[in-house]
């Protein structure tokens, strides 16, 4: 049976090695430039200055200053995170869909069943052997792509914790992967021909990818709250890296005046025109600027727990594959 498996996935396997190696080719080079860029900017000494509580104003605005110029440079980058963030779904639509899909469609199941190979065991011959090889690759992209988007990690101010770069690196890559397989193995049981299999593998991947991304992520953990004043220097600097969920200005009942903004003004609360700062708003006296974050040295915890859900999600996507297969006429 695992002869079988291997001799009926060896050119999936050559292809996917070659997609892969074909990738590194293209970003590896990427990456060392990047690398080189950051150091020759020295903004490697500037995570470190700038993770002290007492780094000077001026040494904050030369950093911030080669921060940009490195986001200027790099910034067209994250059109390419978005391409690297599908590449889960193309090996479930790839991988898993026609996994029991092709096999019903063409019939070769009932040839299969009939030689003494029960179905439970050739679905978990089947299913352990592509889960194994999933796994190696996902956690050598993984790693991979970890070592890739460090320089952006690093020169943003949401760090890893950011949209998409989140979703790149660590171990996430491996429950992504995971499920998207599992999903197309589930599908192909369901409608048992590939390209419908295909297609729901590919809509019910990118729906609950975002369902997860938008409504559960930002709460695996209950987010801190930063209030400060809006007359003053500014706002207590945060960790570089904080996940910034939602931000406003809010009057002293706590009556959110203005969303997604924040509002600095000179100390006096007058600006040049000699108006009352914040009048066109209706603040009132005591008014401050308020902000929900998710600090930055919870990227493992949420990794953990991202990965977890999908993990388990593939694992009941899988049993409920078994039992339809014992169904399949």
């Amino acid at each position: 049976m695992i002869w079988l498996t291997w001799r009926q996935h060896r050119k999936q396997a050559f292809y996917t090695l070659l997609g892969f190696a074909a990738l590194a080719a293209v970003l590896v080079p990427i990456g060392l430039a990047m690398r080189n860029t950051f150091s020759d900017l020295g903004l490697a000494d500037c995570v470190s200055q700038l993770a002290r509580a007492d780094v000077a104003q001026t040494t904050r605005e030369t950093c911030d200053a080669g921060f940009r110029r490195f986001g200027n440079q790099y910034g067209s980058l994250n059109l390419v995170a978005v391409l690297l963030i599908t590449l889960p779904a193309l090996v479930g639509l790839f991988w898993g869909a026609p996994l029991v899909a092709r096999e019903v469609e063409q019939g070769t199941h009932r040839f299969v069943w009939t030689q003494g190979v029960g179905r439970n065991r050739w679905a978990l011959v089947k299913f352990g052997l592509v889960g194994a090889a999933v796994v190696i690759l996902a956690a050598v992209y993984g790693l991979g792509m970890s070592w890739w988007v460090d320089p952006l990690n690093q020169a943003a101010h949401e760090g890893r914790l950011g949209m998409i770069v989140f979703d790149l690196q660590g171990i996430a890559p491996i429950g992504y992967t995971l499920f998207a397989v599992a999903l197309g193995v589930f599908a192909g049981t369901v409608w048992k021909r590939m390209l419908p299999a295909m297609g729901i593998t590919l809509a019910g991947f990118i729906g609950v990818r975002a369902a997860v991304e938008i409504l559960a992520r930002p709460h695996y953990q209950a987010a801190r709250t930063q209030t400060f004043p809006i007359e003053g220097d500014g706002p207590p600097e945060m960790s570089r890296g904080d996940w910034i969920l939602t931000q406003g200005v809010r009057n002293p009942d706590g009556t959110m005046i203005a969303e997604d903004t924040r509002i600095q003004c000179p100390p006096g609360g007058k600006g040049p025109d000699g108006r009352v700062c914040g009048a066109e708003l209706g603040l009132e006296p005591g008014a401050y600027n308020w902000q929900l974050y998710q600090p930055a040295d919870r990227f493992w915890l949420f990794q953990g727990i991202e990965t977890g859900i999908f993990v388990a999600l593939a694992v009941l996507l899988l049993y409920l594959a078994v039992r339809r297969i014992r169904r399949i006429a």
